[in-house]
């Protein structure tokens, strides 16, 4: 019988090393496995306030967490969507809204009604028809229980939380399920001479740990994947060219809105992450065409409240490595690769790699068969991504600077031209490969910076002029009524998960 794997080593921290050592603790409970998390107060996480995608819910129920102390705990706030402005030009607005527009009909995606009735001069549009909008721009949220009825529980939503406060929050969950926590910094990692595994990583302070299974959660640096074992990066920074961030907390005004901001710059776009206790903010941009000392008078200049903390400038290049498990070790966040936060992806690809472990999760043989499936699956999820954050620049208007000339002109993968030739002739969308963005996602995008839909599905000729009209009415009336009924977001969080107030002694972390 094949030895199991005993020992599990995690180097690095932050998001990433606790997400990983939290669901690693629950599948691994009952095992003989255990778990070590390694990582140094010395070094800092790149963690700057995580806005998220629905999944993280799906990730936290698993553990068992309960929502309201979570949200409570890391300062969170719930995102119904994101809000893009000057994205298709500079005085243009859309939402990308969780959940759908509208209903569907006839077994039709439902912008293919929205089209038809388009066509006859109607200029409702589709963020009129998207609950998520709505409910994002009257300031409102309720999460979705049996009793609210058919309308509300379609209200599809995630958080924006503190990534430093999560992390720290994860690591409390883990270690009360016997993950060890060693503190140090990792000097030399050693390798198995006969088949050039790990075997073990020695810390500055002499201690040997040794392991049978890796997860390198060291982020860009990649001490594991990249400096051990040598794997190579696939740059795709050709397609995506912003390659560094500036980033800034800042005092709250007002109430937290349920939603994310990305606001399409000079160089790059700026996001804004209202969490409880302040407001994260963030200027992504292409250093080839603004320089550092100009990206964060920007970003500084646009502020809604004092600066809190002194910006922290962050360098990266978009892509993966050309394998995310290689020998006896598993890349997962920062080191397996960096893809924009444009669409909230990082946790998502964090929470993706760790669930591709668990159902791949090996004996001590580790065979080929599982680490091919895993790097394929993974490869596909960053592919997928990529196109998706390609579209919001290629689809563009812009031509008032050399960065947004450069990313509407620019060749695009065979990928995403085929998606776009698909959208284009009659609003066509399909899903591979299990790809995260779905045809509302793609709609919101294209639509909202300006895609001609060329037409729609014939099908949708099936119902009468007057059922259609009265359908799109009743959808309205119903989102009118629902939206009327929810709390304030702010009453909410009130309400159900309001966090301690930070202390006046207390420096906030960005």
């Amino acid at each position: 019988m094949t030895d199991t794997i005993r020992k599990v080593v995690i180097v690095g921290g932050g998001s990433a090393g606790w997400m990983a050592a939290a669901a690693l603790s629950k599948y691994l409970s009952k095992s003989d496995a255990s778990i070590t998390l390694i990582e140094s107060e010395q070094i800092g996480t790149v963690g700057v306030g995580e806005a998220t995608i629905p999944q993280i819910a799906k990730f936290n129920q698993v553990l068992g967490i309960d929502e309201n102390t979570f949200v409570r705990e890391t300062s969170g706030t719930f995102k119904l969507g994101i809000e893009f402005a000057d994205w298709g030009g500079i005085g243009d607005r859309y939402f990308h809204p969780f959940g759908t527009h509208g209903f569907d009909l006839e077994g039709l995606s439902f912008h293919h009604f929205w089209q038809r009735q388009s066509a006859t001069g109607d200029t409702t549009s589709l963020d009129d028809y998207a609950l998520n909008a709505r409910a994002a721009y009257a300031g409102k949220f309720i999460s979705p229980q049996p009793e609210h009825g058919p309308i509300i529980n379609k209200l599809a939503y995630a958080y924006h939380f503190d990534a430093t406060r999560y992390a720290s929050f994860l690591r409390k969950f883990s270690e009360q399920r016997n993950v060890e926590r060693v503190e140090g910094i990792v000097a030399s990692v050693h390798r198995n001479e006969s088949n050039g595994f790990i075997s073990s990583v020695t810390l500055e302070n002499g201690q040997n740990i040794a392991g049978d299974l890796f997860i390198d959660c060291t982020g860009f640096r990649g001490l594991l994947i990249d400096k051990a074992l040598g794997v190579g990066y696939q740059d795709w920074s050709h397609w995506l060219p912003c390659d560094r961030a500036v980033a800034v907390g800042c005092e709250r005004t007002g109430a937290a809105e349920p939603y994310t901001r990305s606001t399409a710059r000079t160089a790059g776009w700026q996001w804004r992450i209202p969490l409880q206790h302040r407001t994260g903010n963030g200027y992504v941009y292409c250093s080839r065409f603004l320089s550092a000392e100009e990206a964060e008078a920007t970003l500084l200049s646009h502020l809604d409240g004092a600066p809190i903390s002194k910006p922290n400038h962050l360098r990266f290049t978009t892509g993966h490595r050309h394998k995310f498990w290689e020998k006896n070790c598993i890349a997962i966040g920062l080191s397996a690769g960096f893809l924009e936060p444009l669409e909230s992806t990082s946790l998502h690809l964090i929470q993706s790699g760790i669930s591709k472990l668990i159902a791949l999760f090996p004996d001590a043989s580790i065979a080929d068969i599982e680490r091919d499936e895993y790097n394929r699956l993974m490869t596909d999820d960053f592919t997928h991504i990529r196109d998706f954050l390609i579209l919001h620049y290629k689809q563009t208007k812009r031509d008032d600077s050399p960065f947004w000339n450069y990313v509407r002109t620019m060749d695009i993968p065979a990928s995403l031209e085929h998606k776009l030739s698909l959208l284009s002739s009659r609003g066509r969308f399909f899903k591979y490969d299990a790809e995260l963005f779905d045809v509302t996602s793609w709609i919101a995008v294209y639509v909202g910076q300006g895609g001609e839909l060329n037409g729609y599905n014939p099908i949708a000729n099936g119902l009468t002029d007057s059922n259609v009209q009265r359908s799109l009415a009743n959808m309205l009336t119903a989102m009118d009524k629902a939206v009327t009924a929810m709390p304030t977001h702010e009453a909410y969080i009130d309400r159900f998960c309001q966090a301690a107030p930070v202390k006046a002694t207390q420096k906030a972390t960005t």
